[in-house]
């Protein structure tokens, strides 16, 4: 499944889909580490920085997605 995801973000015309499908997965992933009381901050969080990661680099890569943030450029 993870493999099937990881093919769908990398596809740029799907690569939206593809980050909500890892987002989902990373959060089972999250959920496992918190039920079997895994040390938060190394183990319990890690999958979130790693979609963290993922979501920041569909932001640099995608345009459309850049433009629903309401952030302003400095020039």
């Amino acid at each position: 499944i993870l493999v099937a995801c990881v093919l769908v973000y990398l596809i740029p015309r799907t690569s939206v889909l593809g980050a909500l499908l890892l987002t989902g997965y990373l959060g089972g992933a999250v959920a496992t580490h918190v039920r079997v009381e895994s040390p938060l901050l190394t183990h319990a969080l890690f999958p979130i920085y790693v979609a963290a990661v993922l979501w920041v680099g569909l932001l640099l890569r995608d345009a459309r997605l850049r433009g629903l943030l309401p952030i302003r450029s400095a020039s």
